[in-house]
């Protein structure tokens, strides 16, 4: 941050990373595929956080995570272009709590690996809708936000992505 960052600038900025660095680290790495390179995005993001206008601060905070999802998004879209390469979203390997109870844990994982190897195969923008909603936790608005749709064609899509895993999950299960 520059030495002229005034303190409510510097508070949300603190607050910003304290909530939501760990998970923009996550989403941009899923766009670049590349751990470092989504810490600098998240960095520039949390950056332009800090140097948003005071008056600005106050009407941000409500919405905070869904702009720090969408400028961050934006910055790393803007690394891929520069590189002549926008690649799918993904092939980051989830980050997964530990369970305390082995057995259960390997069940889940087991059904976990299917599931996220379902949502791998969905379309890019069906992959990014069903992440941010589930993954993230993210309101239809916020993800609309986000992804610059409406929240009607958020719905739609999650809708399209549900009913396709479910197919895919149903017809693996039958085999």
């Amino acid at each position: 941050m520059t030495p002229s960052a005034t303190d409510p600038a510097r508070a949300i900025v603190i607050l910003a990373q304290r909530e939501h660095e760990a998970a923009l680290v996550r989403y941009a790495t899923r766009i670049l595929h590349d751990a470092a390179r989504a810490r600098d995005v998240v960095q520039e993001t949390l950056l332009a956080l800090g140097r948003q206008p005071e008056a600005g601060l106050d009407a941000l905070r409500p919405r905070l995570a869904a702009w720090l999802f969408t400028v961050c998004r934006r910055k790393a879209l803007n690394v891929l272009r520069a590189e002549g390469r926008l690649s799918p979203l993904d092939e980051a390997p989830p980050v997964v709590a530990p369970d305390p109870d082995p057995a259960a844990a390997l069940l889940r994982s087991e059904d976990h690996g299917q599931l996220i190897a379902l949502v791998a195969r969905l379309p890019e923008r069906q992959r990014e809708v069903v992440r941010l909603r589930y993954q993230e936790g993210f309101s239809y608005e916020e993800i609309a936000a986000i992804t610059e749709k409406t929240a009607g064609h958020v719905g739609v899509i999650l809708h399209h992505a549900l009913a396709a895993l479910r197919r895919e999950w149903l017809a693996t299960a039958a085999r």
